[in-house]
């Protein structure tokens, strides 16, 4: 691995926790490994592992720009790393409000009520 990729993988432990990311790397195969080495590398070692902005400002943009395109599965993600990246409930339901109003108000609709699940399945647990 690359110094990128293994600065890209800490990143990505930290962020999405160590449980995610285990499961992840053990359900990759041959056909996906690359995608997955991309992304770790590109995702995680060039753009989250920048000190331009801090990991709570990161998230909410990533949670914005996952629910304004729509991308459900990985909002959750997201959403759940919040423990994570210092973002708080207020700060995702801001995030969300600018989707509304900057990518409409069906795809923030739609990921308030991802966060309200996600977060009460959070509670749960």
């Amino acid at each position: 691995m690359s110094e990128m990729s293994d600065k890209g993988m800490a990143v990505r432990r930290r962020v999405l926790g160590d449980a995610h990311v285990d499961r992840a790397e053990a359900a990759k195969d041959a056909f996906d490994a690359p995608f997955q080495a991309m992304i770790t590398e590109a995702a995680w070692g060039h753009v989250w592992s920048r000190s331009t902005i801090t990991d709570r400002e990161r998230s909410m943009l990533t949670i914005a720009l996952l629910a304004g395109l729509g991308n459900d599965a990985e909002l959750a993600l997201h959403l759940r790393a919040t423990v994570n990246t210092g973002a708080s409930r207020d700060d995702v339901l801001e995030a969300l409000m600018h989707v509304a109003i900057y990518a409409g108000v069906p795809r923030a609709n739609h990921a308030i009520a991802i966060a309200k699940k996600t977060f009460a399945e959070m509670e749960a647990t």
